[in-house]
């Protein structure tokens, strides 16, 4: 992946927008938070380099800007924004770009429980934004898995980000930028049509997460050595 592309975190002002904010920044990513309200995105972009130090490349936008000034987008939003989001950002989406989606279709969006998930009419969330983002889009879902609270710490993590994409480019780039958070090894889980069960492995993670206390991620194994990079 070229060092001169930008990283802009749709929605990054939340824990998971940060949380992968701060530990791309600390890896010398150059990272662009975006909100729907740029002053918002400026002091969140403040806070993490008070965090990482003045020398981090980080910087807050609104979001339409932040996805004029960059190629690779993280979509780090609740699922009852996504799809407003994106068909309000798709005049503002540069043609060749990569949505790496990380919504989850939690029952939470609806006054239910976090630890189910909704029925989505293509899927998964990451199929629905395939379908709203402009066709020479490639979208791959990852980062479902990640505790938005280790993240945003300062501890080294241990945990396994699976990556779905219909596009091998796009899921290699993700699978690059997973692995340059400390102690995430990165697979790739096939097709994008996989993510609905990441999404709901997220469920589960969030039931075992309220009933045990925790910041549970997974682990895959008995792979070959080459499956994990």
């Amino acid at each position: 992946m070229p060092e001169h592309r930008s990283i802009a975190i749709l929605g990054g002002t939340g824990p998971a927008g940060t949380g992968l904010a701060l530990r791309w920044a600390r890896a010398g990513e150059t990272v662009i938070l975006g909100s729907r309200d740029a002053q918002r995105a400026q002091q969140a972009a403040e806070k993490i380099k008070t965090k990482v130090g003045n020398q981090a490349r980080v910087s807050g936008m609104e979001n339409s800007a932040a996805c004029a000034a960059a190629d690779i987008l993280v979509l780090t939003v609740p699922f009852e924004s996504q799809a407003a989001l994106l068909k309000r950002l798709k005049p503002a989406i540069n043609p060749g770009s990569i949505l790496i989606d990380a919504t989850v279709a939690l029952a939470a969006s609806v006054g239910g429980r976090a630890s189910r998930t909704l029925g989505v009419w293509q899927g998964s969330s990451a199929q629905q934004a395939a379908e709203l983002v402009p066709k020479e889009v490639s979208v791959a879902a990852a980062f479902h898995n990640l505790s938005a609270e280790l993240l945003n710490g300062d501890e080294t993590l241990d945990c396994d980000v699976i990556v779905c994409s219909d596009d091998p480019k796009a899921a290699q780039i993700t699978r690059v930028l997973a692995t340059k958070i400390t102690g995430v090894r990165a697979i790739d889980g096939g097709k994008l049509e996989n993510a609905r069960v990441l999404e709901q492995i997220t469920a589960l993670l969030i039931g075992l997460n309220i009933r045990h206390k925790g910041h549970a991620g997974i682990r895959i194994t008995g792979l070959s050595p080459e499956a994990y990079r």
